[in-house]
């Protein structure tokens, strides 16, 4: 991944894989929520020619043929504070590109809270609005930094974690704190995985063990 990266935007094509149904949900999940996806449960899954997602081999499998873009799936879920960890390991495709979690998701506007790794040792962790089409908030440096947390090349597992408690987070890869940030834009909402492409089709990610710990009250 070039240094330049640091200062682009993100990608301008996105498309999201939902679920055919999105279950009514009052109120934030209090309870911890865990998937090893060994089933499908409410994840959304789909095919379509620039991406798949599918649950299946006990990992959410994500492949993404687009050049350029960024793809997601959700879990239909409705989560708040607390604190989100997730596994990743890229299985194919070139190293400039960008995977990881999204969290506090609102679903009806696609605003969301995004915390990426590259497979070339980079980190992006950010607020995108209304899809990040347009506004796109870098919430730890300018954009993309690199970092010596991320276990770089394929079929590396990199272990993401958030801890959010009333507004103020903290990004962990491997157990390494590699950011702080303070918003309360978004206090409450959805889950996902993400796979992005700068440039160059192929890359594929599989996802396991997502979990939530709800915040203490």
């Amino acid at each position: 991944m070039l240094m330049s990266k640091a200062v682009s935007t993100m990608s301008l094509k996105i498309i999201a894989l939902l679920a055919f149904f999105i279950p009514l949900l009052i109120g934030c999940q209090a309870e911890p929520y865990q998937t090893t996806f060994d089933a499908k449960g409410t994840w959304g899954t789909g095919n379509e020619p620039d991406v798949t997602g599918n649950v299946q081999g006990g990992v959410y499998d994500m492949a993404v043929e687009a050049e350029s873009g960024i793809f997601w799936a959700t879990a239909n879920q409705r989560l708040g504070y607390g604190t989100y960890r997730l596994e990743a390991t890229q299985v194919d495709g070139p190293l400039d590109n960008g995977y990881g979690l999204m969290f506090l998701m609102d679903t009806q506007r696609n605003d969301f809270y995004l915390f990426e790794v590259s497979g070339d040792g980079f980190v992006w962790i950010g607020r995108c609005m209304e899809r990040c089409n347009d506004d796109i908030v870098p919430l730890v440096e300018d954009g993309w930094f690199p970092s010596d947390a991320v276990k770089v090349g394929i079929n590396q597992t990199n272990v993401l974690r958030v801890e959010a408690r009333n507004g103020v987070m903290k990004f962990y890869v491997n157990d390494t704190l590699v950011g702080e940030a303070e918003d309360t834009v978004l206090t409450e909402g959805d889950i996902g995985v993400v796979v992005e492409t700068y440039g160059a089709g192929g890359v594929q990610v599989h996802f396991d063990n997502f979990t939530f710990e709800p915040a203490d009250s």
